[in-house]
């Protein structure tokens, strides 16, 4: 996305961002571009496509007690059900971009969206936590293929003077997935529509994807840039790999006993990390198109943006550990468990809404604002949560306050982030910062829900599970307090560069 759509449209796209990377910076225009003959319908198709990407994302958390249950899978096999499929997805969305851009964006978006069909048949048909961990993997990479194209075809495609209209919706969308995601999951899990059991899940993505297929293929035209851009394979499968030796050990580690390979792989990561840094330098000294454009780190702006991105995401393990806490621990159906999110999802809609007037008032220190608010709700729920035998109202009071401090960062941080970044990268460097958004997630949920089974180690009353969840939510809370100090550096950073500007 342009600097111009960043700053008109900061709510919807950062709202939309992490499925959108790489759309921003393949939005290229041809020298004479489509339009969408019948544009409502078209945009429904592609709509389709940018909500079932998070919404798999989301929806597998309430469902991850049946599967355990189910399929008898193991802790660090619940963890990589989410943490790989937000792993592939954040490795290969730039990439996924770049792919529309070569070959075609309505091409690429019903590819991705075809496999993101027969990935989702894998996962319901599943036989062991090891195939669904695969087969979410394999999700992953089909919804980086297809979410990317999303906005870059909106971009092409819509009039400009449409555009403004048609992104918010778009990020209403995204952030819709979520919400659906928690509490139809809860509800499918709960009533077992044609006799199935957390399969459901992922089933029902066959039809709705293929009907978006069909659509796709009658609806909306194929767009190309002028200019393209190559892949850059080695990055991608160095940084693939610097993920798995990082975020396997992780998940797989406390389960083993923190055998001798788990400190390998870690220590493995950081000459994989500097390989990859090194074959990210040598493509861009040839004039190639490297997977990362490591020109932006030299802005501190961008790089201390990344790291608040990074540590930002890593509060997604919330709500695989809510969705356990309640379950499993207090055994609430997961259709109660779904609605228990609720006053989080009403922050997080009342956030975005007041966002902009927040802005206005008190300007870059929003961030400031957003991450006070995160860890005094994360810190009010888990101290009650061991307080009393179920969540009370300050327990949810403290979810509100969370789930408002999401909601004003959302729209904030990846403007903040592209705030001194030239036009011509924006693009690169919103797929770059989107990416970053979805490594921490994937991180955050290996790291965070690892120190949840950690501390709940064999116990398994409903204290435990407080317990369990306490320190989850209290490892969250330090996160966010880092981020409040690293916003006011941020914040002070980027008054001096306005005041110097001025």
């Amino acid at each position: 996305m342009n600097s111009e759509c960043v700053k008109s449209t900061p709510a919807a796209f950062a709202v939309a961002g992490p499925a959108a990377v790489g759309a921003a910076g393949s939005a290229s225009s041809a020298d004479a571009p489509p339009r969408f003959e019948r544009q409502g319908l078209a945009l429904a198709v592609l709509f389709v496509g940018a909500f079932l990407a998070p919404l798999d994302y989301f929806i597998v958390n309430l469902a991850l007690p049946a599967i355990h249950t189910g399929l008898g899978a193991t802790d660090a096999q619940l963890q990589l059900i989410v943490s790989a499929y937000a792993s592939a997805y954040a490795v290969l969305l730039i990439t996924g971009g770049r792919l529309g851009d070569l070959y075609g964006r309505r091409r690429m978006f019903m590819t991705g969206m075809a496999g993101f069909v027969v990935a989702s048949a894998l996962c319901g048909l599943a036989p062991s936590g090891q195939v669904l961990v695969i087969a979410r993997i394999v999700q992953g990479m089909a919804a980086a293929v297809m979410a990317p194209q999303v906005l870059a075809t909106v971009r092409a495609v819509v009039p400009l003077s449409q555009q403004t209209r048609v992104m918010s919706f778009y990020g209403f969308v995204f952030g819709l997935s979520s919400i659906v995601g928690q509490l139809g999951g809860g509800a499918l899990v709960t009533y077992r529509p044609f006799g199935l059991d957390w399969r459901i899940i992922f089933l029902i993505n066959i039809p709705v994807g293929i009907l978006a297929f069909i659509g796709t293929w009658k609806f909306v035209p194929e767009n190309q840039p002028a200019v393209r851009t190559g892949i850059d394979l080695k990055g991608v499968g160095l940084l693939s790999l610097l993920l798995l030796l990082i975020i396997y050990p992780m998940t797989h580690g406390r389960e083993a006993g923190w055998p001798a390979w788990t400190f390998a792989m870690f220590a493995l990561s950081v000459p994989v990390f500097a390989l990859f840094i090194a074959t990210q330098r040598r493509v861009e000294r040839r004039g190639g198109h490297p997977l990362v454009d490591l020109q932006l780190f030299r802005n501190p702006a961008f790089a201390l943006g990344l790291v608040l991105a990074f540590l930002f995401y890593c509060n997604s393990a919330f709500f695989l550990t809510y969705g356990i806490f309640l379950q499993t621990g207090l055994h609430w159906t997961p259709l109660a468990s779904g609605v228990a999110i609720m006053p989080f999802a009403i922050g997080f809609v009342v956030g975005p809404l007041t966002s902009p007037a927040v802005v206005r008032r008190i300007g870059g220190h929003v961030l400031t604002l957003g991450f006070s608010m995160m860890t005094v709700g994360f810190t009010l729920t888990g101290w009650s949560a061991t307080r009393a035998p179920a969540p009370d109202l300050l327990f949810y009071c403290g979810l509100v306050c969370a789930g408002v401090g999401q909601g004003l960062l959302l729209p904030s941080i990846m403007r903040t982030i592209l705030t001194e970044v030239v036009a011509e990268k924006a693009g690169l460097a919103s797929g770059v910062a989107s990416s970053t958004l979805q490594i921490g997630s994937a991180f955050g949920t290996a790291a965070i829900s690892g120190a949840f089974f950690g501390v709940l180690g064999r116990w398994a009353t409903p204290h435990a599970y407080a317990h369990a969840f306490q320190y989850s939510l209290g490892i969250n809370a330090l996160l966010m307090l880092t981020c409040i100090g690293l916003s006011v550096v941020l914040v002070r950073h980027q008054h001096v560069v306005l005041r110097r500007a001025g």
